[in-house]
């Protein structure tokens, strides 16, 4: 009974930060006013500026933030206990997650819709945003290399997940289409649309889709990386409302339901026990099978500042910022609606980062398959967290979630395979719609460098003017990503099929730093903002330099020292790593020695470039 408790109040507090202080903000803080003019009008070119009702761009904007990361994230950081993974994903998600993302869309709506990065050159200077598009360019890259992996890996675990995900790309296609031409609502076809998607889960591994999904199961990782990254190339350059939106928005239906229906299980599992386990009449109980709090898990590092850099998205996370002000702010039509965009976003995110922190550490507990064998209670949650390394594999965390999910869905009756299915289609969609979105974000992120860098009064045609053309900016992002994405894994000198298509993991390392560090670089832009303008940034500064602090501490310690009876990064001999590592704090101190710089100048002085009509009334 305990889990459901804590989910129906996280759920409730999220409704009355919503209401509360998203309200407060809106209002009082960034002054959004239905009379402004939004980038997708005022710029509408039918491509990436697209006027659009608040709930498109809301499902757009979820599934796009909501990736692989509040899943997998918990899902390991779980092994200091439930009590500070939850403490941290509710209270981060309402005073620094939602605050971070509805600024960054905030400022992007008032600045043509511009990326966050592209805005510090306005709100600081020049050299602040070509040093800010480079750390957005390193980390859009190592997600774009990381991504078709991990969509690869939860698509050969989960077999029976790959068609329903599949076909709902035609499906988006057509109604993209149907909808642009008709000029129809979009609510009913994506009911229908949704319809089917659960007809696959239910029937997509039956028959011919049995052989179908068998067949590019046994796909090399190599292959579905390069087809996903070809897929990505192609939602990138296509209008937004030919695939974007409408796969997005179907996307948001089939998981918000997905989460009701976890929350169903929840109720059915604290009401009446978990599934009867094998061979017999006995439901569990529903209750915590992981400690409430463990300083020092096996092979583990320090809770500080680790916490904070391994739950990311369910948190707070570097790469909402770019969603935010890359893709969301092009598409509202109404300046209103960027705080259920932006802020009800994020607290949606986080009540899933609560639904995963449960499914882990009382979910789990139901009954779980390890190594062929059934086991339940604490054996259960043992047997899959016995150390940091065993736990911190790919397969080890989604499969704790989506075993630990499934056993809620099978508490109140839904089969074993359409449960484990249902929830690999989850994750296997959440982390597709965010390989797309970021192949458009970083087009966007190289077309901006490349206008930065490209001198005035130059030729015509050139390499920078290339890249500032959209098909170039792709192509660029794509060669750039499928080369990282193509090398062998770590470790491994040979390249052949087995071993290609893992190269992302190379950088891996320094992923979880370095979004964090981006989301703390996002906040110091928003505060510039507000601190032109004379508004209160007091409830900033505190998110500000906690997000500063932790990934440059987390960096550091990797870098020099080394955790968890693991080798520093210096020590192992990743030099790559090490460079870009290095490199990444010095860019990171440097943006904070023009930031100190420029903080006693600018109160009141609004930027020279802001054109006037971009300001609410």
């Amino acid at each position: 009974m305990e889990p459901l408790i804590i989910a129906l109040l996280a759920g409730l507090g999220f409704v009355v930060a919503y209401h509360t202080y998203g309200r407060w903000l809106g209002g009082k803080i960034f002054s959004l006013s239905a009379k402004a003019v939004c980038p997708s009008c005022k710029l509408e070119d039918g491509v990436d500026y697209v006027p659009t009702s608040k709930g498109i761009v809301f499902g757009h904007h979820f599934t796009s933030i909501a990736g692989t990361g509040p899943i997998v994230g918990p899902a390991i950081a779980v092994m200091w206990g439930w009590l500070p993974a939850l403490l941290w994903v509710v209270l981060g998600s309402i005073f620094i997650g939602a605050v971070h993302d509805f600024g960054a869309l905030v400022v992007s709506l008032r600045n043509n819709g511009q990326t966050v990065g592209d805005v510090a050159g306005r709100v600081m200077n020049r050299r602040v945003r070509l040093l800010f598009l480079l750390v957005l360019f390193m980390a859009l890259t190592i997600v774009l290399a990381i991504f078709g992996l991990v969509i690869a890996s939860v698509l050969k675990m989960y077999p029976a997940a790959i068609f329903p995900c599949l076909v709902q790309i035609p499906l988006a296609c057509l109604i993209g289409v149907v909808l642009h031409r008709k000029g129809t609502q979009i609510f009913l076809p994506s009911i229908c649309a949704l319809a089917v998607m659960y007809l696959t889960v239910i029937f997509g591994d039956v028959g011919p889709l049995h052989e179908i999904n068998t067949f590019m199961q046994s796909q090399s990782v190599f292959t579905w990386v390069i087809i996903l990254l070809v897929y990505a190339y192609i939602a990138s350059v296509l209008p937004v409302w030919a695939l974007l939106q409408p796969r997005d928005y179907i996307n948001s239906l089939q998981l918000i339901s997905a989460l009701g229906l976890i929350v169903m299980g929840l109720f059915g599992a604290a009401l009446m026990g978990g599934a009867p386990l094998a061979g017999t009449d006995h439901r569990p109980a529903l209750e915590f099978v992981a400690p409430a709090l463990n300083w020092m898990p096996e092979g583990a590092p320090f809770i500080f500042p680790f916490l904070f850099i391994t739950i990311a998205c369910g948190a707070i996370s570097g790469f909402h910022c770019l969603v935010s002000s890359g893709t969301s702010s092009k598409q509202i039509r109404n300046e209103l609606d960027a705080r259920f965009v932006g802020f009800g976003s994020m607290l949606t995110e986080g009540f899933l980062a609560t639904l995963v922190i449960l499914a882990c550490t009382a979910g789990l507990g139901l009954g779980a398959e390890v190594d062929g064998e059934l086991l339940a209670g604490e054996q259960a949650w043992s047997a899959r967290y016995a150390s940091w390394s065993a736990a911190g594999a790919l397969g080890a965390k989604v499969g704790a979630f989506v075993d630990g999910a499934a056993n809620f869905l099978k508490s109140i009756g839904i089969p074993a395979h359409v449960s484990l299915a249902l929830m690999g289609v989850l994750v296997a969609s959440f982390a597709g719609t965010t390989l797309d979105t970021a192949c458009r974000l970083q087009r966007y992120v190289v077309q901006e460098l490349a206008g930065s860098l490209k001198p005035r009064g130059g030729a015509s045609f050139s390499l920078l003017g290339w890249l500032g053309n959209k098909h170039g900016a792709t192509v660029f992002a794509i060669l750039i990503a499928t080369l990282v994405a193509t090398a062998p894994a770590p470790g491994q000198t040979d390249w052949t099929l087995d071993t290609a298509g893992k190269g992302g993991m190379i950088l891996w390392p320094l992923f979880g730093a370095t979004n964090q560090l981006l989301a703390g670089m996002a906040f110091l832009v928003i505060v510039f903002y507000l601190w032109r303008r004379q508004k209160p940034i007091w409830f900033l500064v505190i998110p500000m330099v906690f997000m500063l602090l932790m990934p440059m501490w987390a960096m550091v310690v990797q870098l020099f020292f080394g955790t968890g009876g693991s080798k520093s990064w210096i020590e192992s001999g990743n030099w790559i790593v090490v460079i870009v590592g290095f490199a990444t704090i010095m860019l990171e101190i440097w943006m904070l020695f023009e930031a100190l710089l420029m903080f006693p100048r600018v109160k009141g002085e609004l930027e020279p470039h802001l054109q006037a009509h971009s300001e609410p009334s």
